[in-house]
Order: C-alpha cells, then structure tokens, then sequence
C-alpha cells in the first residue's frame, strides 16, 4: 500500500492537516516542523498524488503528444527533445500515436480531455479542426511541429523542407544526374509538396526539366512503401540514374529492392533519403539523407508551450508565432556520380 499523509503524521505524532501544510510549504508551519516532517516523508517513501495535487491547483502538470505513429524512429528524437525540456520542469509526458485514422485521433483527444493535459503538442499528423476546436475548449493550448493540415495554428515549429528539397537537388545535379526520381507520400500534403517544390526549382535552377513520369507519390511513407515505388521506377523507361525519397524509410525500402534485383547501389542507381533517422548510416551502403534537427525541433516545440503555459490566461489570445528551421546534407555512401549506361 502507497504511503499516505496520515501514515507519516501517525508516525510524526501531528494532525493530517499539519503534515499537508508542511508539505506544500505554507508558512504557518514552524521551519524546524516543515524540515522534519519532509525528511519523514522521504524516509517512509511518500510520493504526492498528482491527481490530487491537480485537483487544487486545476492543473494536471502533464502534456500530451501526439504522432502519427510512435514506432517511427523520426518521431522517436523529436520526443527527446520535448522530454528533455519537459523534465526539467516537473511535467509528465502523455505520448498517443493516432496512426492518421480519425476515429483513434478521436479516442485521443477525448483521453487528454480526461486527463485535463495542461497542453498538446501535434507533430506531423494532419489534425481534425473540430479535434483541435475541443481542444482549446478545455483551454488547452496547442503547439503544431511540421503542421500537416490545411487549418493554420497560432503557434508551431516548422522545418523549411523546400530548402531540403533544394540541397538534395543540387547535391544530385553537381555529381552531373539529371535523370531524377522522386519517391513521395501523398498523405502529408504539405510536406511532400514543400520537398517536391524545393526539388524541382533546383533542377530547373540548373537548366534541366523534371520528368513527370518519374514523380512516384505513394499514400504512405514505410519501407513497404518504398520498396514498391522503386518496382514501378525500375519498369520507367528512361531509367532514373538516381533517386530522392521522401524520407529515409522509403529510402531503405528502395535499398533493399534493388538489392534484391541485383542492382549495385550508387554504380547504378544512387539513392538519397530525408530526415536522418538512426537507421540511415548503417544500410548497406550507408544512406546519403538530409538531417532534419529532429531533437532540436522538438527542444523548440516543448520551450514555446511553456512560454504559454506560464503567462497569464490559457495562451489562446497569443500573436501567431511558427519558428522555421533547417537542417543539412548528410553525403554518404549511397551517391556518386552517375555511370556510363550501354545501349
């Protein structure tokens, strides 16, 4: 059984209600009592309900997170970065994974709702307005990393994905490609489209014309994804000398499917990915990606909800803030210059 408030004033020989006031530090206790009670406390193993604390002070010191789905390691460093700010001040993680289905995005709003989260943070998940309408009812203020739907937030943290899209491109073009595939997902509109664009204006930058016929938009961004995009890319005719992956999932999933077909990688096909996950410097050969800040972002996220969270009021009244940030080129052993092909 936990211990409780009676258990140490039994053993300290003083009311429940003394040890209460020792406890939260009001002032009537004499220092000497308050010292000796909390050392008690310590010694007896009590920890403080935090529902009960929440009950007076109306907040529950929890945050809730929600991602698309938290196997991901992408979402994995960003979490890091939140938690790594969040600790330092006492608040609790809540982390839900909606899997882009609205019913569970549902469960998850109304779990956090119950749970009376002091505030949300949405990474990269395209978000039901009515969902973030019942939201701030509660006055639960919202921060919004890589928002993906098309209602804007008051506050959020972005990563500039047509500078990625760009630095992807020239890296491509400099090595002298320019037959380039890209590998999309269509279910983060905003994201694929900032990337693409970014893509796209580098190559025409250099003089080139991008070929529609090898723009692949899958409707999800997992290996499997990728490993189907990159079946389809190998029946194109001309044969892209290099491609771009939407992230590095995808990316490995292109890996292993030209492994599988016996295509050398980057003497044949050189393959670049995006974000920088974990995984990407140890495939066969080592992945060239863009690193995307990841725990920086999510660092940045946790920061500008507690600057809500401490002024006055539930923070729905704040000017419109979005931090941009960028990231960098990782070249690796996936890209090269492109060979000579025989006819």
């Amino acid at each position: 059984m936990p211990v409780t408030i009676k258990d140490i004033a039994k053993k300290a020989g003083v009311s429940h209600t003394t040890v209460s006031r020792a406890l939260n530090g009001n002032h009537s206790i004499p220092e000497k009592t308050t010292t000796a009670i909390r050392e008690l406390a310590k010694e007896l193993g009590y920890f403080p309900s935090a529902a009960a604390r929440g009950l007076k002070t109306n907040k529950s010191h929890a945050i809730g997170v929600i991602v698309s789905r938290i196997d991901n390691p992408y979402f994995g460093e960003i979490v890091q970065g939140i938690e790594e700010v969040l600790q330092q001040t006492g608040y609790s993680l809540f982390i839900a994974s909606s899997h882009l289905d609205f019913s569970s995005e549902k469960s998850i709003v109304q779990a956090f709702a119950e749970h009376r989260v002091d505030g949300v943070i949405i990474s990269s998940v395209t978000f039901e307005k009515s969902h973030a309408e019942f939201l701030k009812k509660y006055g639960m203020p919202i921060v919004v990393i890589n928002n993906q739907s098309p209602d804007e937030y008051q506050c959020s943290i972005a990563h500039d994905d047509v500078d990625g899209g760009r630095n992807v491109a020239k890296h491509l073009i400099n090595l002298g490609h320019t037959q380039i595939a890209y590998i999309g997902n269509a279910s983060a509109d905003r994201i694929n489209e900032d990337r693409l664009l970014g893509f796209r204006a580098e190559i025409q930058r250099a003089g080139l014309q991008f070929n529609e016929n090898q723009l692949f938009n899958c409707n999800g961004s997992e290996i499997e994804d990728g490993i189907h995009a990159m079946a389809e890319i190998l029946n194109a005719d001309p044969l892209p000398t290099a491609v771009f992956c939407f992230n590095d999932l995808m990316a490995i999933g292109a890996l292993f499917e030209l492994s599988q077909r016996g295509i050398n990688v980057p003497e044949d096909i050189s393959v670049v990915g995006f974000d920088n996950i974990p995984y990407s410097a140890f495939t066969s050969p080592p992945l060239t990606t863009f690193d995307q800040p990841k725990k920086l972002i999510g660092t940045e996220a946790a920061q500008m909800l507690l600057n809500i969270l401490n002024k006055p009021g539930t923070g729905q009244d704040l000017d419109p803030v979005t931090h941009i940030m960028r990231g960098h080129l990782l070249v690796r052993g996936s890209t090269q210059a492109p060979t000579t092909r025989s006819s």
